[in-house]
């Protein structure tokens, strides 16, 4: 072995193989330019178009991971503009001129969070595992006894992008001023208490258990026995009760706040 490493070495032979390897190289260098052209997907000038108009939340409201997988799939036609609640309607129109297709404004709105329980309402059990809604509501349905009743560990919070919500007392509070309608928190609820109303509603009913009124009043000092006061005495025939809760045409209502006063829960909010 010792002699081997000690043989003078042939230059010739050494030039032949660095040639080679090379020539190896070069031929896959020409290969990986001929693939990578082959591959590339040229990006669509009008999802580019369409990305400048977004509003950039990349919240995933609108069901795509941010606002470039959502501006791509409106190029393509398989997503509508409306979908995005945080984009303004004016940007909207210049979004539907990129796409050469027809736009109808909607309504702006703003989410609300229809409970008011949080310390209000009893707890069955006390949850000292992961934090998060989806973990509690995992098991047993949270700690509330109320089967609707918010459980307070903030992942509505958590995904909002404008820090537009906060715990107070326990349960989930939106800031309207802060709220950009994106909807990621209306989605991310385990237990489906936050909904988007037009922003130009006075009032809304903080509450969403479909209890009756027994249940409720061992349940929660604030939720919604079901009475039906509001809607007897709604001047406008704004309210219906619907699953022994109040359910408020917004179309209809004047924000006279007769509501308010009449229930005797306070569940009715005044905004």
């Amino acid at each position: 072995m010792f002699n081997l490493l000690l043989r003078p070495i042939n230059v010739q032979s050494l030039f032949t193989v660095l040639g080679i390897v090379a020539v190896i190289a070069v031929i896959f260098a020409i290969l990986i330019v001929l693939v990578s052209k082959l591959c590339f997907v040229k990006e669509d000038e009008r999802a580019k178009a369409v990305s400048e108009h977004l509003a950039g939340a990349n919240c995933g409201g609108c069901g795509y991971a941010g606002c470039a997988d959502f501006a791509k799939a409106l190029a393509e036609g398989k997503a509508s503009i409306n979908d995005c609640g945080a984009t303004a309607n004016e940007e909207k129109e210049q979004i539907a001129k990129v796409l050469g297709i027809p736009f109808s404004a909607s309504a702006q709105s703003f989410a609300v969070v229809r409970c008011a329980g949080g310390s209000n309402a009893k707890d069955k059990y006390d949850y000292v595992g992961n934090k998060g809604c989806d973990f509690q509501n995992a098991f047993q349905g949270g700690r509330k006894v109320c089967p609707e009743g918010c459980l307070g560990d903030g992942t509505c919070a958590l995904v909002c992008t404008n820090d537009g919500i906060k715990i107070n007392n326990g349960v989930a509070k939106t800031d309207k001023s802060l709220c950009s309608a994106c909807g990621a928190c209306v989605k991310k609820c385990p237990k489906n208490l936050i909904e988007l109303i037009p922003v130009t509603a006075k009032v809304y009913v903080a509450c969403s258990t479909k209890c009756r009124g027994k249940d409720v009043m061992g349940a929660c000092t604030v939720g919604c026995i079901g009475c039906g006061l509001c809607a007897k005495n709604c001047p406008e025939n704004a309210i219906t009760m619907e699953n022994n809760l109040p359910k408020i045409d917004y179309e209809k209502c004047s924000g006279c706040l007769t509501c308010v006063a009449k229930c005797p829960r306070k569940t009715i909010k005044e905004i």
